[in-house]
């Protein structure tokens, strides 16, 4: 199986104060020719926001932008007229589109925010921008792997992006197994284990460790203990 490892203290580092990033991709003022993606997938970024602090109007175009929260609350503006907060347990996806404005900041002025921010280049460039928002818990990834992104052949997901890609979460007990089976030829998995300790094949990940996967139809995650694992299936290009 080729398995490419990443550990969570290889990953590009960004120290602002207010904020805290950890690059799995190069990004900003982190570069690695080693790491410039996986297929489709742009970006990753693990990101620690202090209280009340965040990024301004800013803008974005031509990327499906998926956010999840892993604890605190993120506010969230748009130039297409979205406000709102999305909350621990939860997941927005935007497609930038042709372009489009936002802004984020933790929406609490005590509590750190925690977030995964994760970008794929989309089929489609100057597409209509549009924004979408789930509970995780409809997805019901207690004890396996639930699609809660879906691509445009997806079905299942309870939000879309404009690629041929998924994202799959799960919540799997200590000493049980997540099987991953592939959508289709010509597709990479990557695994990112945001908590607890996991072995693929002979590889054994613990929490914020990657594995980009390619070539296999399909394989078992199996967990030491209990873990939440996010797998990005995106076409290798």
């Amino acid at each position: 199986m080729p398995v490419d490892i990443q550990r969570s203290s290889e990953r590009g580092v960004s120290e602002l104060g207010w904020l805290h990033s950890r690059f799995s991709f190069s990004f900003a003022d982190y570069y690695n020719p080693k790491r410039m993606g996986f297929g489709a997938l742009r970006v990753l970024n693990d990101d620690i926001i202090g209280p009340g602090a965040g990024f301004g109007m800013h803008p974005h175009s031509n990327y499906e932008i998926v956010t999840i929260v892993l604890e605190g609350a993120l506010e969230h503006a748009d130039s297409m007229g979205n406000r709102g907060i999305i909350r621990a347990g939860e997941v927005q996806c935007m497609s930038a589109g042709r372009g489009v404005m936002h802004s984020e900041h933790n929406a609490s002025a005590e509590d750190k925010a925690i977030l995964l921010q994760v970008w794929v280049k989309p089929d489609t460039v100057g597409a209509e921008p549009r924004y979408s928002q789930a509970k995780l818990s409809e997805a019901g990834m207690e004890g396996k792997l639930a699609e809660i992104v879906s691509g445009n052949r997806g079905v299942s997901g309870p939000l879309k992006i404009r690629q041929d890609a998924r994202f799959l979460l799960g919540n799997i007990g200590s000493g049980a197994k997540a099987v991953f089976s592939a959508s289709g030829e010509g597709k990479g998995a990557y695994v990112f284990v945001v908590s607890g300790a996991v072995k693929i094949g002979n590889e054994r990940l613990s929490g914020r460790d990657a594995a980009g996967i390619t070539g296999e139809k399909s394989f078992e995650i199996a967990a030491e203990k209990n873990s939440t694992v996010l797998v990005i299936e995106v076409p290798m290009e």
